[in-house]
């Protein structure tokens, strides 16, 4: 048996832009995609912790070290500039290696990995 489990999450990142003309996804700096395991194309369920509104979309690699989260497309409807978002990706997986899967979850300040 397959299940769905929590692969990756960034936890606490702010929206940066929202860009309603451009088609959906949502561009994530490339250094936080690498920090939580991340990768272009990947599904995505976003939340959105000063409205509650949650979606599902694909990621786009925005620039390395610009700190950038920026909804796109009909996303950008979804959240404003300075909103708190989670970012999460899910993973399917055997039932008994998900008893032992331990997922990325980070921590950015100010939308960067410290190192």
């Amino acid at each position: 048996m397959q299940i769905e489990v929590l692969k990756s999450k960034l936890h606490c990142v702010r929206v940066t832009e929202a860009n309603l003309h451009y088609i959906g996804s949502i561009t994530i700096d490339e250094d936080l995609m690498d920090a939580a395991n991340m990768v272009a194309g990947e599904k995505v369920q976003i939340v959105d912790n000063d409205n509650g509104e949650r979606l599902e979309t694909y990621i786009i690699k925005g620039e390395r070290g610009s700190g950038c989260i920026c909804l796109n497309g009909a996303a950008a409807r979804k959240a404003y500039v300075g909103d708190t978002l989670i970012i999460i990706s899910y993973a399917l997986m055997d039932f008994e290696e998900a008893k032992t899967f331990k997922p990325t979850v980070v921590f950015p300040k100010n939308n960067r990995i410290e190192k």
